[in-house]
């Protein structure tokens, strides 16, 4: 009996330890399915964007593209954004900078070019220019070294030919009127421009004169020729100013010589008035001398005496004795008993 409860007890013990075991397999099957969804969302992300940089590609602001698709040269240039492809070495995507360049040139920079007139010069010259046409400048090789030497043949073979149809004083002279330089830099892009275009797609925007030499041997004949222009320009302008100057002193002796001649005119219009006025003051001086005394005494008492003045001086020295000649006639006046108020009243009434 008991050997049988024991046996029933193992059997029952065994059914639990394997269901125990079951529910942590599936507990830690759960676990594994938990940790694995982000580890294959990361996985597909990065796939995805895998896939975006295998089939697209950026083109920069400053930059044109052009797609090469199984050795052909596509004709549509890819502007800037984003844009799809399919990978290499189906499509081959090529990139280029299409803002100006500034080009000097290598070859021929420092050679002596002839002028017209058999003068020996070193000029540098220099261009600016950029890739307009990218299918052309592709189809010509795409390389920026290469084509860059291309152009420093042109430009070398423009200078000579143009620099050599001019005189050295059309490009080093003290007059600018007589300076060609804008004419020769217009000639020279005309020649530069067409074939660059036509042979690279490139767009030759201007041609500059960088620097002019001069070997030494010329530079002091170039030097001396130069000072005696500048002394021929000094005594011409020195020879004007000496006329001009001339001219403002005469017309100055002239208006000195005519003022001088008006005014002694006026002073001397103003004397014969002057005279004829006083000749009337003394024929009438003349018929009444006493008046004429009178009247000189006042006019120098009026000198004599400013505003405010005390003096205290004797009346019989003239020509205060004017005043004493005023006492005597008011003492006659009394006298002779007539009032000044009847005088005045009568002189009213008359």
């Amino acid at each position: 009996m008991s050997e049988t409860c024991c046996g029933h007890n193992h059997d029952h013990d065994h059914k639990d330890c394997k269901c125990e075991h079951e529910h942590d397999h599936k507990v830690t099957e759960t676990k594994k399915k938990h940790v694995n969804v982000p580890i294959m969302l990361l996985g597909f992300a990065v796939a995805i964007i895998f896939l975006i940089a295998i089939f697209s590609y950026q083109v920069p602001t400053t930059e044109r593209a052009v797609v090469i698709t199984l050795g052909k040269i596509d004709p549509v240039v890819r502007q800037p954004g984003l844009h799809f492809r399919w990978p290499y070495p189906i499509q081959k995507v090529m990139k280029y900078d299409t803002r100006l360049r500034c080009y000097d040139g290598n070859i021929g920079k420092l050679e002596e070019t002839p002028t017209s007139d058999g003068k020996n010069i070193t000029v540098s010259i220099y261009t600016v220019f950029r890739i307009k046409d990218l299918i052309k400048f592709q189809s010509a090789g795409g390389s920026i070294a290469t084509a860059e030497d291309q152009l420093g043949i042109l430009m070398r073979s423009a200078k000579g030919a143009i620099i050599g149809k001019y005189e050295f004083n059309q490009l080093v002279n003290s007059d600018p009127d007589k300076i060609k330089i804008s004419d020769m830099e217009s000639e020279m892009i005309e020649m530069i421009a067409p074939p660059a275009f036509e042979q690279w797609g490139l767009e030759v925007v201007s041609v500059n004169i960088r620097t002019i030499g001069v070997p030494d041997e010329p530079a002091k004949a170039i030097a001396e020729r130069m000072i005696s222009e500048r002394k021929t320009e000094a005594e011409k302008y020195k020879s004007q100013g000496e006329v001009k100057a001339k001219e403002i002193m005469t017309k100055a002796d002239n208006d000195y010589t005519n003022t001088l001649t008006n005014a002694e005119a006026e002073a001397k219009k103003i004397r014969a008035e002057g005279d004829s006025a006083a000749a009337k003051y003394y024929a009438e001086f003349k018929a009444d001398p006493q008046l004429a005394m009178f009247l000189r005494k006042l006019e120098s008492m009026k000198r004599l005496m400013g505003k405010r003045t005390t003096l205290i001086l004797d009346t019989n020295c003239a020509p205060f004795d004017i005043l004493k000649l005023g006492d005597s006639l008011s003492s006659e006046v009394e006298k002779s008993g007539e009032k000044p108020s009847a005088s005045n009243g009568e002189a009213k009434k008359k």
